[in-house]
């Protein structure tokens, strides 16, 4: 994604239009910006010095999270598919698995309970240990062994989510990605204007049999139709990030709504957020992103029911009669006062999505919370987080989903691959395009990047950083003007 187009090229000057100066005209008469195809260009090639590495990073990782009910039982299936015994058709039932584990992990907690997608799929156990650390513990339903434990974050699919999240850093990494995010738009944007405004010099050097005419015109093109996908993707994509989505909701929370809403049937005392319910390396995978925030109901120890005390399997039972799909998700109570929180399989359809916390004593529902309940921007949020993680559509999205990914990997290769050839070598320059953005002379460019520093916050700071940067410091260190082919 480092440049999508190539008519102002270095060596192509000749076969390419002047940009215009400032009070120039166009035949028509109107005033003509100075420089903006170059300025576009130039911006497109900074911006990609922040948004290669972190996307490529981020195809590769989304690539794998597609893959990765294919790929884990792959690399781990020892523990993670089982065999239908001939004959025998029902398996051992949830809480007769629950107490294998329990009897294996005497000292652990058991806090998660995941069922197999298909008939050969282990059911996994979320186990944290005495010394904090938590596993995924496999049982064979058909055969009621426990098979074996993985610790899910070293796992292939483990690590690529972490890297997908937060490249392992924390916080640091989290707002890092975000920045990305940002520029990405701003490459989507700059590029669509560069494909569009210099489609006829393509096609000049392409019938000239220019070198490298091939390779940027495929450039182009890819990144034609990947920028739509890719606007697609960082939109989806920033209702997760740490700074962007967590403003947006104390945006929303402090006007007296939320995007999550209300948990209406939470009519007991809550007690906890559904992610907080669940083991931290489990919460981001299991709990759907509108669901997240809700209020978690307790069950009630001193109640009329108190001596009738349900399990796992009364839990799924109601799940199932309130119209909760299979595989399910079951969160399991932590102390006296917890539920069974049952999140019902809604894979290949957001709308579906909804968790009913049982009574542990009663198994009455305590509450329950769903799609139907969700305000219309976390409706719209839940669908394009479908579409993001190639789900909502069936194999539609999730086919077009991986070759975007293997678009913009292409795009990240393709990118550099021409810089390198066209950079002049021994001048000490990076060989950046040379123009600078007419941003007084064009209105609707100043309004453009106002808007988006505005709602992009961590892009209106780093734009600003980077003006500041070159108004203050390049164009006042010669050596510096000259590296980076900085221009009045």
């Amino acid at each position: 994604m480092s440049t999508l187009t190539d008519d102002a090229a270095a060596g192509d000057g000749a076969s390419a239009t002047p940009p215009a100066r400032a009070g120039s005209r166009n035949p028509r008469g109107r005033p003509v910006p100075a420089g903006l195809f170059r300025a576009f260009w130039r911006w497109h090639f900074y911006a990609s010095f922040v948004v290669i590495p972190v996307f490529a990073v981020l195809a590769v990782t989304g690539l794998i999270y597609l893959f990765r009910f294919q790929v884990e039982p792959l690399l781990h299936a020892d523990v993670m598919r089982v065999e239908q015994p001939a004959g025998q058709e029902l398996p051992y039932v949830l809480s007769d698995q629950l107490a294998l584990v329990e009897e294996a992990y005497p000292d652990a907690e058991v806090g998660l309970v995941r069922e197999g997608r298909e008939a050969d799929d282990a059911t996994a156990f979320a186990v944290t240990k005495d010394d904090g650390s938590v596993v995924d513990v496999f049982v064979d339903p058909w055969r009621g062994e426990v098979l074996g434990e993985l610790d899910p974050d070293t796992t292939l699919s483990g690590y690529a989510v972490r890297l997908h999240a937060d490249l392992m850093g924390g916080v640091l990494g989290d707002r890092f990605i975000e920045v990305a995010v940002c520029w990405a738009i701003v490459m989507a944007l700059t590029g669509y204007y560069l494909f569009f405004s210099g489609r006829r010099a393509r096609v000049r050097r392409r019938q000239k049999r220019a070198s490298g005419a091939r390779l940027r015109s495929t450039h182009a093109l890819v990144g034609s139709v990947a920028g739509v996908g890719l606007l697609m993707m960082v939109v989806t994509g920033l209702p997760w990030t740490g700074f962007w989505g967590a403003k947006v909701q104390e945006l929303a929370t402090a006007q007296g709504t939320s995007l999550w809403s209300l948990d209406h049937g939470a009519e007991s005392k809550p007690g906890s957020r559904l992610d907080e319910s669940l083991p931290h390396s489990h919460a981001e995978r299991e709990v759907p992103w509108a669901q997240g925030a809700t209020e978690v109901p307790s069950s009630d120890p001193d109640g009329e029911d108190r001596t009738s005390v349900a399990n796992l399997d009364t839990a799924v039972f109601v799940a199932e009669r309130e119209g909760l799909a299979h595989p399910m998700t079951i969160a399991l109570p932590g102390d006296d006062g917890g539920v069974f929180s049952v999140i019902g399989d809604a894979f290949h359809d957001p709308s579906r999505e909804r968790t009913v916390h049982v009574d542990q004593y009663s198994g009455e529902v305590r509450s329950q919370y769903g799609f139907e309940d969700y305000p219309l921007a976390a409706k719209a949020v839940a669908q394009g987080i479908g579409l993001h993680e190639g789900r909502s559509l069936g194999l539609v999205s999730f086919w077009g989903a991986a070759l975007f990914c293997v678009a913009i990997l292409f795009l990240c290769a393709t990118g550099p691959l021409m810089w390198w050839r066209r950079r002049p070598s021994g001048s000490g320059s990076v060989g950046a395009p040379r123009g600078r953005m007419p941003v007084r002379a064009t209105w609707w460019l100043a309004g453009a990047l106002v808007v988006l520093g505005v709602v992009l916050p961590l892009f209106g700071i780093t734009l600003l950083a980077v003006l500041l940067l070159d108004r203050f410091v390049l164009r006042r260190v010669p050596r510096l003007r000259a590296a980076f082919d900085t221009v009045d």
